[in-house]
């Protein structure tokens, strides 16, 4: 160990920071999300139709809000059950 050198910071350089993630591992919620996007859409254009577009509106705006803290979350999840800490050789 070189002089002064803090012994967390040398447990710290003895591993590898690896991520495993790939596109098929989060494929099934971006088109879940894309199928809840056009989902809302068709009900927004289908109210725009009866006219009653502030209906229209706030259900598409609605609809995104509460969907936008479920995609999140389930990719930060995705994405930190990919992440290993391997030990150095």
């Amino acid at each position: 160990m070189e002089a002064g050198m803090n012994p967390s910071l040398e447990a710290a350089k003895a591993y590898h920071l690896r991520c495993t993630l790939s596109f098929g591992d989060i494929y099934a919620q971006i088109l879940i999300w894309m199928l809840v996007i056009f989902a809302s859409l068709a009900a927004g254009l289908g109210l725009m139709g009866a006219s009653k577009p502030l209906f229209a509106l706030v259900g598409v705006g609605l609809i995104l809000v509460v969907s936008l803290p479920f995609l999140l979350f389930a990719f930060t999840t995705t994405l930190l059950n990919h992440i290993a800490l391997e030990p150095k050789a």
